[in-house]
C-alpha cells in the first residue's frame, strides 16, 4: 500500500497537511506545486488500497482524476473550502468540504482533530486572510496581541512563498517548505529558531516595499485594479497584496494583475472584506478562472480580455 498527500502548495495546503501528520505520521508521496496549481490528482498513478489525503484543492477542479482514482479502488480523503460542484457518492471517499467564506481547510481539519495543533491551523487562517476567524479561533491559546502577530506575519509570509507562476519564482519550493515546517509541533519553535523563516520574512518585506511604489490603474469607492510588471518579485507577491489592500480596504473589491511572458495576465481577486462573496463567480466566467468566495484567481487572462475583466469586475462588486 502507498500513501499520497496531495496539497496546496499555499499556507493552508501546508498547514493543513503539517496538521494531519503530526497526529497520523507516516512516509508519504507528497504532490503540491505553486499556489495556482491545484490540478494535481491527474499527476498519480495509483493501484487499489492505496490511501490519498487531498487538502485545499478545488474538487471541481479534479472530478475526472478523483473518480478515475475511486473507480481504481482507492481510499481518499478529502478537505477542502473551495467550489466542489457535486461530490461524488462513493464509498471510499470521505469528503469534508466547506465553502463558509469564515473558514478554510486548515481549520476544517482543526476541528477534525478536535484542536490538536490549534496553533497551526490559526496561522494558516491569517495566510488565508480569515484575521478574524483566526484570532476568534485562537481564544483557547490564550495568546498575547504580540503572539498573534507573530503567528499573523507567519501564516502571510507562508502564503506569499506560494505565488508564482512556476517554482522558480518561490523562495522555497512548497515541498521543500513543508519539510521545512514538519519539524516543529509548535509554530513559535519555528520562528524562534529556524534561520528559513528569517530568509521568508526578508523575501516578503523585499517585495513588499517594491509593490507599495505601484499605484491603481483603475480606483474607485467600490473598486481597485494594479497591474503589476512581469518580474519575480510581482508573482511573488501579488496575492498578499491583494490580501493587504483588501484588509486596509474593506468596503473596496480589489484585483492585482501580473504581467505574464505570454501576453497574459495572472490574477488575483478579492471581493469585499464586509461582504465576501462573488469573487469565484466572477473568476469562473474565464476559461482559467477558479477559487472561492472571497478569495479567485484567474492562471491566464488574455491581454485582449483586459477590458472585457474590467467590466466584469466592476459590475461583480456594486
Amino acid at each position: 500500500m502507498q500513501y499520497f498527500d496531495v496539497f496546496n502548495g499555499d499556507a493552508d495546503g501546508i498547514c493543513a497537511l503539517h496538521q494531519m501528520r503530526l497526529n497520523k505520521p507516516l512516509d508519504s508521496t507528497l504532490v503540491t506545486g505553486v499556489k495556482r496549481d491545484i490540478s494535481l490528482l491527474k499527476t498519480i498513478q495509483a493501484k487499489a488500497g492505496d490511501q490519498i489525503l487531498v487538502l485545499d484543492i478545488s474538487l471541481d477542479k479534479n472530478r475526472d482524476n478523483l473518480i478515475r482514482l475511486l473507480e481504481t479502488g482507492c481510499d481518499i480523503q478529502y478537505f477542502d473550502h473551495h467550489f466542489s460542484g457535486e461530490i461524488p457518492e462513493n464509498a471510499k471517499l470521505q469528503a469534508v468540504i466547506n465553502t463558509d467564506p469564515n473558514t478554510c481547510t486548515s481549520l476544517l481539519v482543526n476541528e477534525h482533530l478536535k484542536q490538536k495543533y490549534l496553533s497551526w491551523a490559526v496561522t494558516a487562517a491569517f495566510g488565508d486572510n480569515l484575521h478574524q476567524s483566526a484570532i476568534t479561533a485562537a481564544r483557547p491559546l490564550n495568546l498575547s496581541e504580540a503572539q498573534l502577530k507573530q503567528l499573523e506575519l507567519l501564516g502571510t509570509c507562508i502564503n506569499y512563498n506560494g505565488y508564482g507562476s512556476s517554482l522558480d519564482d518561490l523562495i522555497f519550493t512548497p515541498e521543500n517548505l513543508y519539510r521545512k515546517i514538519s519539524h516543529y509541533g509548535n509554530p513559535f519553535e519555528f520562528i524562534e529558531t529556524d534561520n528559513n523563516y528569517q530568509k521568508l520574512v526578508s523575501g516578503y518585506k523585499e517585495d513588499l516595499t517594491q509593490v507599495e511604489l505601484c499605484k491603481p490603474a483603475h480606483e474607485t469607492n467600490d473598486h481597485s485594479i494594479t497591474v503589476l510588471p512581469n518580474e519575480k518579485w510581482a508573482r511573488r507577491v501579488s496575492g498578499v497584496y491583494a490580501n493587504q489592500l483588501a484588509t486596509e480596504n474593506p468596503d473596496r473589491a480589489h484585483a492585482m494583475l501580473t504581467h505574464q511572458h505570454d501576453d497574459c495576465f495572472l490574477v488575483s481577486v478579492r471581493a469585499p472584506l464586509n461582504n465576501k462573496t462573488g469573487a469565484d463567480e466572477l473568476c469562473r466566467q474565464f476559461e482559467t478562472g477558479g477559487g472561492r468566495k472571497a478569495a479567485a484567481g484567474i492562471n491566464k487572462l488574455p491581454a485582449s480580455d483586459y477590458d472585457l475583466f474590467v467590466n466584469k469586475f466592476t459590475q461583480a462588486f456594486i
